[in-house]
């Protein structure tokens, strides 16, 4: 009998760990750490983000703290006609001390265009492509990056295909107190992050709270990836939204407050009623614990959030959202508290990016009805906004050098279905 069990046990496994028999899911990878190979005057980690209508932020870190916080910028290679400055910013955790945390919000730039770029006046030249000023648009997301050698695949399947923004659900390096972490994974995503705008929210693992010594959190995370909250009217960087070319989107905190009574829920109110879907019929939030999982791992870590902020989302007819957290991809139908509702948004996992901890294998069996695709590998998804009302969603897995589309929808907006207006 004990072993007709093991062989039950087993075999559920099996099915639990499986969604495709023609593909053999590989285990976790090794670190990726990267070091400096510039000298201390020199920029590195270089990123950018959207920084409000027509501008960017540019963001890196150097070791000299007398570098100036200087961005000189053109459209031609190696001549830069004009230039902004910023501010700097450096940090203590415990025994780790940061460097210059330097960020310039440079423009107003046109739409679609290349610019050349340096930063702090030396070290080497980049460059950036600024979205389109219509449609089509295409956006990377990648959630749960970390910095592994499957981190280090996925951004290269990002790379081999053209996008205009990236995405990302929260946990960024996964440093989880190791300070120079944050150093690595800096460097191991500047040849992205550095070309095209990556927008972030935060994960659990980007918290790195400590009672009474750093009782809020978030101290790295907040130095090194400003977002665009003031901009939007938020008071944190923990929550904010922009807009790119005819789509609202909106960056929500996990972990900080989000009751009735907090100011994520209050600013979160006002922005959604600031949505004109004229201009912007497309909306879309990220959140990093998913609000609908059939995962065994975190399950109900995102219920508290969804009772709070669901309403509210399902009201304004919101079309996706983007979570991360769980290390597996799933895609649900369109959900409103646990049920079926065609005017509700889709929710899709994608926590799959590169974590240093594995894959989530175990799903729910049988897959419940709201739930239509899942696997646990690791990947990213592709979004293409091709009008006001169709949009195409993929999801592409990792299979070592190669990216394969192992899911895939059209959408349409919920601005223009007549039954949801």
């Amino acid at each position: 009998m004990e072993l007709f069990s093991s062989r039950i046990f087993f075999f559920i496994l099996f099915i639990a760990t499986s969604c495709s028999s023609e593909y053999t899911r590989p285990g976790p990878r090794h670190l990726v750490f990267r070091k400096n190979d510039r000298s201390d005057s020199e920029p590195q980690q270089v990123h950018i983000s959207l920084a409000g209508q027509d501008h960017i932020r540019v963001s890196w870190v150097t070791s000299d703290k007398n570098v100036q916080s200087i961005v000189e910028y053109g459209k031609t290679s190696g001549k830069y006609d004009a230039s902004a400055t910023g501010e700097s910013i450096s940090y203590r955790y415990l025994f780790y001390k940061s460097g210059e945390n330097h960020h310039v919000k440079i423009g107003p730039l046109e739409s679609n265009t290349t610019y050349y770029y340096k930063c702090g006046g030396s070290g080497p030249e980049f460059s950036f492509r600024t979205p389109p000023v219509a449609f089509p648009i295409e956006f990377a997301v990648a959630g749960d990056l970390g910095q592994t050698e499957w981190t280090q695949s996925t951004l290269t399947h990002i790379g081999s295909m053209d996008y205009d923004v990236l995405l990302l659900p929260g946990d960024l390096s996964y440093a989880d107190f190791q300070q120079p972490l944050w150093d690595s994974f800096g460097r191991l995503v500047e040849p992205y992050a550095s070309a095209r705008p990556w927008m972030v929210t935060e994960g659990n693992h980007d918290i790195e709270k400590m009672p009474i010594i750093y009782p809020h959190g978030f101290k790295a995370y907040n130095a090194r990836w400003p977002m665009p909250y003031q901009e939007s009217g938020s008071a944190s960087n923990l929550y904010y939204s922009f807009d790119v070319v005819g789509v609202h989107i909106i960056m929500l905190g996990s972990y900080t407050d989000f009751d009735a009574n907090s100011d994520q829920y209050k600013w979160l109110q006002n922005d959604l009623a600031s949505i004109d879907r004229a201009k912007t019929p497309w909306v879309f939030a990220l959140i990093h614990a998913p609000w609908y999982n059939t995962n065994l791992a975190h399950r109900g870590e995102g219920e508290n959030m969804r009772q709070a902020l669901e309403q509210i989302l399902y009201k304004a007819r919101v079309d996706v959202v983007f979570t991360g957290h769980v290390h597996a991809y799933e895609r649900f139908t369109r959900v409103y508290d646990n049920n079926v509702d065609h005017c509700a948004p889709i929710h899709v996992t994608i926590g799959d990016g590169g974590n240093k901890e594995g894959l989530a294998r175990m799903f729910n069996i049988p897959s419940p009805s709201i739930s239509l695709y899942r696997e646990p590998s690791f990947g990213h998804g592709r979004l293409r906004v091709f009008n006001s009302t169709h949009a195409h969603w993929s999801w592409h897995r990792n299979n070592d050098n190669d990216t394969v589309i192992a899911d895939e929808i059209w959408l349409k907006s919920l601005s223009s279905t007549t039954m949801c207006k």
